[in-house]
């Protein structure tokens, strides 16, 4: 299976991911990227974080850029009736 890398990017700070996790496919490694966004959004912080320019950079073993998951793709959006 192929390893990805999930390196948080939030302000100027980059979060590097040295180990990776093993996963079948991109599309598993946009479901995990998704739910370290919401886990991290759920997160207290010392100071605010402006989610809205932070995102997750997802490598693939041979260091390609596989996905950028933006923090706010993870926020659910519920539909309203009038």
């Amino acid at each position: 299976m192929p390893r990805y890398f999930f390196n948080v990017h939030i302000g100027g700070d980059a979060l590097a991911d040295p180990e990776g996790q093993e996963l079948r496919d991109a599309d598993q490694a946009w479901e995990v990227a998704q739910t370290m966004a919401r886990n991290l959004m759920g997160t207290e912080f010392e100071r605010p974080v402006n989610w809205a320019t932070a995102h997750i950079e997802v490598k693939d073993d041979m260091d390609e850029i596989v996905l950028e998951f933006p923090f706010l793709e993870a926020i659910p959006f519920t539909q309203q009736s009038h």
